[in-house]
């Protein structure tokens, strides 16, 4: 086997020649023209209204290569292209090779007969995706969600590329992923699929391999299996060209575990294959050895809905995963490392990958892996109906399959879903039905791409629709069976008490919106827009009246801002508070509620959204609170007027010992009681461990000052959760001015701040005037006879911060700030 990249410079022109520029390969049209600054930056301003006109040109994408004489003789030869966005012609020498039509699908094309010896050229033609869309759509009209180009359906195309309720409608087109030759001699490995059977000593790992030869010599196979320290197993096999299964033992095997209930080790497995003495190919894959499954069955309140890995049952803690940018290229291996890091350091375990962008490239998955994030996979449909033709069955099939067989291998993989809300659309949302439409979504979801599913990856659960109940349109948000969906806090503007109402047995998706940060605010808006009615905040703003259902929420939570900068604090302190609310009660009914996957974790560009780190990756209030509510280790409050019951949930493999301290405090009066309570939980519960009552002690009027403080220390005093709860709105709480004090130290990898209040601080916030920082935790209570102790690593600042640019740059404020 030899590879010859086409990566790097190619050509761009557009079709009516006004454009010609040369530009890298893998990219786009809008990232090569932004690089070329022959356009403005999309995401600038309103620019995006008029960035879309861009992409009502064709576009030509052209190179020459050389192919040398080992290559030109080889008795297979094939162009790969991993990604083509979207709709294309591709020419060969001036010869048409392929009409291509989905941007999900890699396309493996027989170019031999029209290759030559020395130079050659390649021509890729882009065609217009808006006007092909509007003439399908004039021709058979399908229902799509209203904030995206109307028609999208139509096209297997990143849905999100066409607008989203948090994203902007820039249908970008180009090639964007890797492209290259590929040549084959004699014999090849077609396809590798791996089964682990597991005992207690020892994992079988059965590989069942898809050779093609067209040599009469002999075909050897020999597997090799690198073990995470370092030793090799390896067997070599007799083989033939077809279809056969080999069986490799692993003993003392190491177990992969998601984040938080054990490590993560790998095994490489490479399979190469020999025609005679002579190795022709060669298939190399990094796996994990785990069960995972998703656990169904009837109990008390239904019907179980949880990830099951290894024999242990697990609460899926993480958000939704969106494209990382609407324009591809500008994301980086480097970047989604972070982005991934940011998921573990908030102590995710989960990761949803959302049905209406793309399938992420391997390395996302490969950093799921070694970091312990299970991914849930929708395939790419979302939020709309599809004509369930022959040709487009045919072309989702073939999707369906090029993504199982580039996915499967991975430790990370737990569950493939048929798509994002379509079936709860079908049935509760207000749009016209048809007996097609349903006969449609029958045969796309629960027959073929379930189908596929099973012949390509039996050893993952397929799920046809999220939310769903099992399929079928059997009430689809049923709360006791399934995954659900939960928005009416948000969309129906219900309290953030309502989600005490519902114990879903897994909730993946429910959000609330804020703005991103006032620095990032900066980047996209000139003074005269920060206003957040202004047109530009409007236009950055997609999900429609949003920012009229920010103020709605302040208005019942907080007193109204004293300028901007306020207002953006505030609408990120909302948001983190009502996903708090959402998931410590389900965390609090672990058993019954499996599941609590937010939306979103990331932004696409900058916007006000309901993510929880914005597009420059700065976290946002709801990551730190993120990080404290999917502690391992939590401890929360949960009243019911004057009545407080303390939870201790346990999500690690290990019994926790420990004390509850608790001090019921005043901001007007001294203390009124405290307490400490020794507990002992077991591992993988939640349980309730003091009762309070304050009927007799707290008046009406003192609701108003009167809070609890509360914390949770192991054995070894160390603190491992705390919080502060309020008996009224923060809006009606009386707050008294607070100073807080503050004392930095270093040591060779760390900085440290030590900080304290002479009375209780809400929301305590630290930022720095002209740099980003992720500290080990923000927007936090600060009571007073306390000392909080917060750290940022060296390694996430720029080598020249020292100290004393910390301490003049860093700001603090808090919620008796945020309002004259």
């Amino acid at each position: 086997m030899e590879i010859l990249t086409l990566t790097g410079l190619w050509q761009l022109q557009d079709e009516e020649g006004h454009i010609s520029t040369e530009v890298q390969v893998p990219g786009s049209v809008y990232n090569d023209l932004l690089e070329a600054e022959i356009i403005a930056d999309p995401f600038y301003r309103d620019n995006e209204k008029n960035s879309k006109d861009i992409m009502q040109r064709e576009y030509r994408y052209s190179r020459s290569f050389d192919v040398g004489n080992d290559i030109y003789q080889s008795d297979r030869l094939e162009l790969i292209c991993e990604g083509l966005d979207t709709l294309t012609s591709i020419h060969v020498n001036g010869h048409l090779i392929a009409n291509t039509n989905n941007m999900h699908r890699t396309y493996v094309l027989d170019i031999k007969p029209y290759i030559q010896l020395g130079t050659n050229d390649i021509e890729i033609h882009f065609h217009n995706t808006l006007d092909y869309i509007a003439h399908k759509q004039e021709a058979s009209y399908l229902w799509g969600v209203e904030t995206t180009v109307d028609g999208f359906p139509h096209i297997r195309k990143a849905h999100s590329s066409y607008g989203w309720d948090w994203g902007p409608q820039l249908p970008d087109a180009g090639i964007w992923r890797d492209i290259y030759l590929k040549a084959h001699n004699t014999a090849r490995i077609q396809d590798v699929y791996m089964t682990q059977h597991h005992t207690e000593e020892q994992v079988e790992l059965d590989l069942r391999l898809e050779l093609e030869s067209w040599s009469s010599e002999q075909l050897n196979v020999e597997v090799i299996i690198t073990t995470p320290d370092g030793q090799l197993i390896q067997s070599r096999y007799q083989a033939e060209s077809g279809i056969q299964s080999f069986t490799m033992a692993i003993d003392q095997p190491q177990l992969w575990w998601p984040n938080g209930y054990g490590n993560q080790p790998l095994y490489t497995v490479a399979i190469e294959l020999f025609d005679g003495a002579m190795k022709v190919d060669e298939q190399k894959y990094t796996i994990g050895l785990r069960n995972i499954r998703i656990k169904q069955e009837p109990d008390t309140w239904g019907e179980t809905f949880e990830f099951e890995i290894n024999g242990v049952s697990i609460f899926a803690m993480g958000a939704n995963y969106i494209p990382e940018d609407n324009l591809l290229p500008r994301t980086s291996k480097e970047k989604t490392e972070i982005l991934i890091r940011d998921c573990i350091d908030a102590n995710f375990n989960c990761i949803r990958i959302w049905g209406g962008g793309i399938y992420p490239d391997h390395n996302f998955y490969d950093l799921c892996d070694r970091y312990g994030l299970i991914v849930w996979q929708d395939f790419m449909f979302a939020c709309a109906v599809y004509d369930m033709t022959d040709e487009f069955a045919a072309n989702i099939k073939q999707e369906a399959i090029d993504n199982i067989r580039r996915l499967r291998h991975h430790a990370s993989l737990g569950i493939w879903c048929g798509n994002n809300e379509i079936e709860s659309a079908i049935v509760d949302w207000g749009f016209p039905k048809t007996e097609k439409m349903k006969e449609d979504y029958i045969k796309q979801f629960e027959v073929l791409l379930a189908d596929v599913a099973a012949q390509y990856d039996p050893n993952t659960f397929y799920w046809s629709s999220s939310p769903s109940s099992g399929g079928s349109f059997d009430n689809p948000s049923d709360p006791n069976r399934g995954d659900n969906h939960y928005w009416d806090v948000w969309h129906g503007l219900k309290p953030f008490t309502e989600y005490r109402s519902f114990h879903f047995r897994f909730c993946s998706e429910f959000g609330f919106q804020s703005f991103p940060s006032l620095k990032t605010i900066e980047t996209f808006t000139e003074p005269e827009d920060r206003n957040i009615f202004s047109y530009v905040m409007e236009r950055h703003q997609k999900n429609d009246g949003a920012n009229g259902k920010i103020m709605y929420y302040l208005s019942q939570n907080f007193k109204y801002p004293k300028d901007f900068s306020s207002l953006v604090y505030a609408s990120q302190l909302l948001q983190a508070e009502a996903m708090k609310y959402g998931v410590e009660h389900w965390r609090r009914h672990r058993g019954r509620c499996m599941g609590a996957i937010y939306w979103q974790l990331n932004d696409c560009w900058p916007v006000a959204s309901w993510s929880s780190i914005d597009y420059y990756g700065r976290w946002k209030a709801l990551h730190y609170f993120a990080k404290r509510f999917f502690s391992p280790i939590l401890l929360s409050a949960c009243e019911e007027g004057k009545k407080v019951a303390l939870h201790v949930s346990n999500e690690t493999m290990n019994s926790f010992t420990g004390n509850v301290s608790w001090k019921l405090r005043s901001t007007t009066s001294d203390l009124y009681l405290q307490g400490v309570q020794s507990v002992e939980i077991n591992s993988l519960s939640s349980t309730s461990v003091v009762e309070l009552d304050f009927t007799s002690l707290l008046t009406d009027d003192d609701m108003r000052s009167a809070y609890l403080e509360y914390s949770l220390d192991n054995v070894a005093c160390d603190r491992v959760s705390e919080g502060v709860l309020l008996f009224s709105v923060a809006k009606h709480f009386i707050l008294n001015p607070v100073t807080i004090t503050t004392e930095w130290s270093e040591d060779e990898s760390t900085f440290e701040l030590k900080l304290t209040s002479d009375e209780l601080a809400k929301y305590v916030e630290l930022e720095f005037t002209d740099l980003d920082a992720k500290w080990s935790d923000n927007y936090f209570d600060l009571c007073p006879d306390y000392v909080k102790k917060i750290t940022l690593n060296k390694t996430s600042l720029a080598p020249s911060v020292t100290l004393e640019t910390l301490q003049s740059a860093l700001q603090i404020r808090s919620a008796i700030d945020m309002a004259d």
